[in-house]
């Protein structure tokens, strides 16, 4: 049996390959970067206005200039015009190339504008201070061309969209998705639509993991299975010829009919580990196949849900070549006690107090209680060798909603 740290590093000690394929940028989010986006130009491009207003010489106000005569309009998006002459101003616009012979914006709200009788029109200065370039975004203050913007293995948000389209890029290196089998297998379960028997339930752990694994771009595809070992094997021996990850639920613990592990030994999938050192999820399998792996998760939905997001996230975020994420820590919100050997995964509530997360216990009944789960956004991982955890005391955090 492992602990749960030797599970993680067997887990992610043995990555299966994706390919690199190019995607077009409209369709990227979610993926994972392969490339480095680089600025194709200075970022701005130009000296760009800031501020509506007047465009000057800034010399001239320095002389004591402060009414000047607006010889024309500068807007965003046409070539700039010129200050060829002194004490004369371009009324400008937000986003506006700086004018040739302009040193300083002036907000328009410190300027007054007025038209004289001959039909010339002015500004006068009303700011008792200016400075050189104010207001000014200057060519490449931001970023020079050919600098890195977004590093290779980063996931792609809206900003990184953005960034691509910004500097001309319609396709994007993203890693290949993998293609994921959920599997679950039991006689006690129907589907969704079906009306169970008074000794069956209705299968959510796969409709469960399938929505969590599409939160994150990967559309799973579902089967189930009934408790009949031949009929598993033939259909889990189709199913790897197929897939990259195949995730069961339930038929891994010591019953009679969980037959996962002897499936797996009859198809020459190498187990490198069956049970961990925890609760809930003891039962848990993972094993290898050539570039294939199988994770057999617990048939229990409270088990189910922390293999996923503790065991399977992480090595998908390995597998596409994501920038792991820091580990998360809260403070346990009440004293708790759990006397087994055991790391214990606690269903929490987690809330955000004077910028600390506390978590509070949410009771349940067991692994099976997944209506429990509907008060609760995360797992506090409590380590073995401990019985008592004090209130206040800092541990890792598996959230599984957003917090």
């Amino acid at each position: 049996m492992k602990s749960v740290d030797e599970a993680t590093r067997v887990i992610l000690d043995h990555p299966i390959d994706l390919e690199v394929e190019t995607c077009s940028t409209s369709k990227a989010l979610g993926r994972t970067l392969r490339e480095e986006i680089k600025a194709d130009r200075d970022f701005p491009p130009f000296d760009r206005v800031t501020m509506d207003g007047i465009a000057i010489n800034y010399e001239d106000w320095k002389k004591g200039q402060t009414k000047f005569l607006v010889t024309g309009v500068q807007t965003a998006g046409s070539p700039p015009l010129e200050i060829a002459v002194a004490n004369v101003a371009l009324e400008i616009m937000t986003g506006a190339m700086r004018p040739e012979g302009a040193s300083a914006v002036v907000p328009v709200e410190e300027v007054v504008f007025e038209e004289a009788q001959d039909g010339q029109r002015y500004a006068t200065i009303t700011a008792e201070v200016l400075t050189l370039n104010q207001n000014i975004h200057q060519q490449g203050k931001d970023r020079k061309a050919g600098d890195v913007l977004v590093p290779a293995n980063t996931t792609i948000d809206h900003a990184e969209i953005a960034v691509a389209v910004t500097v001309g890029k319609t396709e994007l290196k993203v890693t290949c998705q993998p293609k994921v089998a959920i599997v679950s297998t039991g006689n006690e379960l129907v589907d969704t639509h079906e009306t169970p028997a008074p000794y069956q339930i209705r299968r959510s752990n796969s409709y469960a993991l399938s929505a969590a694994l599409a939160n994150r771009g990967i559309q799973a595809q579902l089967w189930h299975l009934p408790d009949d070992q031949t009929l598993i094997e033939e259909q889990l021996t189709s199913i790897f010829h197929e897939f990259d990850i195949i995730i069961t639920s339930g038929g891994v613990s010591k019953g009679k009919k969980d037959y996962v592990p002897t499936v797996m030994k009859q198809l020459n999938v190498e187990k490198l580990f069956h049970r961990v050192k925890q609760r809930p999820g003891k039962p848990m399998w993972f094993g290898k196949k050539g570039n294939k792996v199988l994770f057999g998760l617990p048939g229990n939905p409270v088990s189910t849900l922390v293999g996923l997001f503790k065991y399977v996230i992480p090595y998908l975020d390995k597998i596409e070549g994501r920038t792991t994420s820091p580990v998360r820590y809260a403070k346990l919100g009440q004293d708790f006690k759990f006397d087994r050997n055991l790391t214990y995964f606690l269903s929490v509530n987690v809330i955000n107090k004077e910028g600390e997360l506390w978590a509070n216990p949410v009771p349940g009944h067991g692994s099976g209680d997944f209506a429990n789960l509907l008060e609760c956004n995360a797992f506090l991982e409590l380590s073995e060798n401990q019985q008592n955890f004090l209130a206040g005391s800092v541990y890792p955090l598996i959230p599984f909603r957003n917090i």
